[in-house]
């Protein structure tokens, strides 16, 4: 044990480092572990946010300048002119409001935090005297220093409100088969009453409307797929509360997730976040652990304006016409001189699209333009909380994206609570565009002691997976578009029982690939007599199989198979449980024949036709691709198992490009047990030992140890990097 003891230390004294950091008011210290978790100790809250840049810097710097530029609207600057127009949109959408404001609503020294956080970036830029990592030199041009309000850019939250999208596809729906068509194929909870928008043409609103805006979420987007959980001492083997979360967005490299452990006074929190944002947003500290899934709340509105036939620059609100707001800001671009763009706004926000031949502008509404809207950044009060009651206090100034939070304390207590902006609307429903004239405007918010929640639940656990988490009762709307409850029902049929769980429990269970519409499709097909031959063959694989979704499955791929044709057949249904309730109509059994057939050619065509080769990993696989578009640096392709209905969720289409990039299990009665997993590593540069190292544990299923004592820190250090002013 001595030996091993002294061997450790010589290790962590030949990876040693001191560095001058420019701003620094003392010394602090980081600690690498062997899994590329920083563990950052500093003497004061300033060194501690400091440090935090400077590391996510040193290791994320190309990814955290491309994150920057994306939120900014400042690619055209390093990658010509045909970003101008991404770059507009970007801008339409930068905070407007009250300074003092903002930066209240996220914690008293938000202010405080991010400009350390942000000086550290820029520390470690200016350390580098100008020479250039390998992927900017791939990119030709030198990284961007920051300030503060870049970590306030708005992009990165607008794809994970994503509401007006259906809106635009809701109306197209309608437009082609009707208002009611469209609401028999809508899984909408609770049953609301839509009305069609008076003086609005849905038939004017296609794709167009949201083209550019939609070149927005290039940044990272919303994965249906999220999953978290928590039960209480009763159910586990240490008598202490359990955690586990998982949430689910594009998988890439580097990772949309940054893992950092901070230790200073105030201040002793470890977990992920997004590597271009100070502090953690999912995890845990000395009292309570926490982690989310996105609820899906309504938190934007696509207005229809009329513009003045007149003169375009007004628009009719409140009973007049009205000036359109405009600005005119020039845009930096490479291999040329700046280009003057137009910024243009009503009372509801940035117009997204003007068709000027119908005299429209589709201006959009959305919370993360109003003071607090920047994502997650309200856990910088949230990550400090002791206990509850503090929790629910500090999430009341979270606002996006909206959160299913599972909390778990090391009082024994476990708790849901639903945190994010809900918009209140009294004489419409959102689910289509809304006139703009002024008879349909927000009132307010519902109160955030008003949001739905639990605590110490008589089942002993708490689980969500993006469905619908209404109380019974719940008489507020959040929204009435849900996540299907296929993986929530799979995750409460694990935790239902008198099974008691250790971690290893938790860590089998995201890692399950179960598919509950499977079994209902069997159910389906044993009442089903399917031709001979590859059609008796096909059905009996399904038949026998045990509804899991491991890559190596045959009756997996043909499932899989089959419901694209199927969903084709039954058209506009666009989700499974919808077509379930189809096929599970006698009816409707003669279109399992042709869709079958329709499958096998197709799987004949290009896997040949030996059924045995016929396994899911041969559709579903994922690569993760650098921004750079080199493939020395990309990774994969490989195997991945399940779908967006399996616990173990992916989804994207056959690349299978979303999925749980950040897992953690989080074991309340001793912190250094609990475990995570980061894929594909924690660094973001292509030379480092930590850029794709967690990547085949990721794959396998395999999970990290998350140090969180001093002592297990030290234990787990390979790297040992001493800052100095």
């Amino acid at each position: 044990m001595l030996r091993a003891i002294l061997l450790l230390l010589v290790a962590i004294a030949a990876r040693a480092e001191n560095v001058k950091v420019t701003g620094l008011k003392q010394p602090v210290e980081i600690l690498r572990d062997r899994w590329g978790v920083p563990h950052i100790y500093a003497k004061n809250t300033d060194d501690l946010f400091l440090a935090n840049g400077y590391i996510n810097a040193r290791d994320r710097l190309f990814q955290l300048d491309m994150w920057r530029r994306m939120g900014t609207g400042k690619l055209a600057e390093v990658l010509g002119p045909q970003l101008v127009p991404r770059d507009r949109m970007a801008r339409l959408f930068h905070f407007r409001g009250d300074w003092n404001a903002e930066w209240q609503s996220y914690s008293p020294d938000a202010r405080q935090i991010i400009t350390a956080f942000t000086n550290g970036i820029n520390a470690y830029i200016q350390s580098l005297h100008g020479v250039r990592g390998m992927e900017f030199r791939a990119a030709g041009y030198d990284p961007g220093l920051w300030a503060p309000e870049d970590c306030l850019a708005r992009v990165a939250g607008l794809a994970i409100s994503r509401n007006v999208a259906q809106e635009v596809a809701r109306a197209q729906q309608v437009s082609q088969y009707g208002l009611s068509a469209m609401l028999e194929n809508d899984l909408l909870f609770p049953k609301p009453n839509v009305t069609m928008p008076p003086g609005v043409n849905l038939a004017e609103i296609g794709y167009e409307v949201i083209r550019e805006f939609a070149g927005l979420m290039t940044t990272p987007a919303f994965g249906q797929g999220s999953n978290n959980w928590a039960v209480d001492g009763t159910r586990t083997t240490s008598g202490k509360p359990l955690l586990a979360s998982d949430p689910h967005r594009p998988l890439a490299v580097p990772s949309l997730r940054k893992t950092v452990h901070l230790v200073a006074p105030g201040w002793n929190v470890i977990g992920a976040g997004e590597p271009a944002l100070p502090g953690i947003a999912l995890g845990h500290n000395e009292n309570i652990a926490f982690g989310f899934t996105i609820t899906g709340t309504d938190q934007q509105d696509l207005y229809v304006e009329k513009l003045n036939p007149k003169n375009p620059d007004e628009y009719w609100v409140h009973g007049a016409w009205k000036a359109v707001e405009i600005e005119r800001p020039k845009i930096a671009v490479k291999g040329t001189s700046p280009r003057e763009v137009e910024l243009r706004f009503t009372i509801h926000g940035p117009i997204i699209y003007e068709d000027r031949a119908h005299q429209r502008a589709y201006a959009l509404r959305w919370v993360g333009t109003e003071a607090g809207g920047a994502a997650y950044l309200g856990m910088l009060s949230g990550a400090r909380a002791k206990n509850w009651a503090e929790f629910r206090t500090a999430l009341s100034r979270f606002k996006v994206p909206s959160e299913n939070m599972v909390y778990a304390d090391t009082a024994g207590n476990i708790g849901f609570v639903v945190a994010g902006a809900a918009p209140v609307r009294k004489n419409w429903t959102g689910l289509l565009p809304a006139p703009g004239g002024g008879e349909f405007e927000w009132s307010g918010y519902i109160p955030a002691d008003q949001m739905p929640t639990s605590f110490n639940p008589v089942k002993h656990f708490l689980a969500s997976a993006n469905n619908n988490i209404l109380p019974a009762g719940y008489d507020k709307i959040l929204t009435y578009e849900w996540g299907l409850p296929f993986r929530v029902q799979r995750v409460e049929e694990l935790l239902s029982g008198a099974k008691k769980f250790g971690v290893p429990d938790f860590e089998a269970m995201q890692q399950d690939v179960l598919s509950v519409p499977a079994r209902r499709f069997q159910a389906v097909l044993r009442k089903w007599k399917p031709g001979p031959g590859v059609q008796m063959a096909a059905v009996q694989r399904i038949l026998n199989w045990d509804a899991r979704l491991t890559a190596d499955s045959v009756a997996a791929l043909i499932y899989e198979m089959w419901l694209s044709k199927l969903t084709v057949a039954f058209a506009p249904v666009t989700n499974v449980e919808l077509l379930l309730r189809k096929m599970e109509s006698p009816a409707n059994s003669a279109v399992l024949g042709s869709t079958l057939d329709e499958a096998t050619a197709e799987m004949t065509r290009f896997l040949g036709p030996n059924m045995d080769a016929w396994q899911w990993a041969r559709a579903s696989q994922i690569q993760f691709r650098h921004a750079l578009g080199n493939r020395q640096w990309d990774r994969g392709p490989m195997a991945r198992p399940g779908d967006p209905h399996t616990i173990n969720a992916s989804a994207g289409g056959r690349a299978q490009p979303s999925g749980a990039s950040y897992r953690q299990v989080i074991d309340l009665a001793d912190w250094d047990r609990s475990t995570m997993t980061n894929v594909p590593g924690e660094s973001g540069d292509p030379e480092s030992p930590h850029y794709s190292d967690l990547l085949s544990d990721w794959a396998a299923g395999r999970y990290h140890p998350m140090p969180f004592t001093r002592k297990a820190v030290e234990a787990a250090s390979t790297e040992r990097i001493l800052l100095t002013p």
